[in-house]
């Protein structure tokens, strides 16, 4: 298991410039989250803070790849991604991430990234995700082919239905 304290920022040590944090989310990253969406990766994360009257404004730009399970052939495959986005926080008395803005304990003051860095990156994954044409498993195929139903085929005549209407219709007589 990995290490996540390299998430944790100080938000009382930030000046009142922009403070820059480059993070790397890699396979061992995702593990440590238990993550089951994403089972590992190569993506740069770069944050960046701005604090101004005591709010903490946490600008994020994600870009590379995650590798997911293909909703086709269930094989891992790598998808692109690149996001942006802005999440806002400030101090003060007990840690709660329910509305627009995290607020975080004044009397601790760390604001642990790690799982707002994983949210971005979830949502930042196309609902469905393919392999490139040809790129499937082809074994996987093969046999989802063998499983599918045609629409040309028609479904079989159960004899029992056939009692049941001779039934119904003498019922309406």
């Amino acid at each position: 298991m990995g290490n996540l304290e390299r998430f944790k920022i100080d938000l009382k040590s930030l000046t009142d410039r922009e403070t820059a944090f480059q993070f790397s989310l890699d396979n061992a990253y995702f593990e440590t989250l238990g993550s089951t969406d994403v089972k590992g990766g190569d993506i740069n994360a770069d944050l960046a803070v701005r604090k101004t009257a005591g709010v903490y404004e946490l600008h994020f730009h994600i870009q590379g790849s995650a590798v997911v399970a293909c909703d086709v052939c269930l094989d891992d495959m790598m998808q692109p991604i690149e996001t942006q986005g802005t999440i806002v926080a400030r101090l003060g008395d007990t840690y709660d991430d329910s509305g627009e803005q995290i607020v975080v304990p004044a009397e601790e003051g760390i604001l642990d990234v790690s799982w707002l860095l994983y949210e971005q990156v979830i949502l930042a994954i196309p609902t469905r995700h393919v392999h490139a044409e040809g790129l499937c498993n082809p074994e996987m195929l093969e046999r989802i082919g063998q499983m599918s139903v045609s629409a040309d085929d028609e479904p079989s005549s159960d004899p029992r239905w056939s009692e049941l209407e001779k039934l119904r219709s003498i019922i309406k007589e």
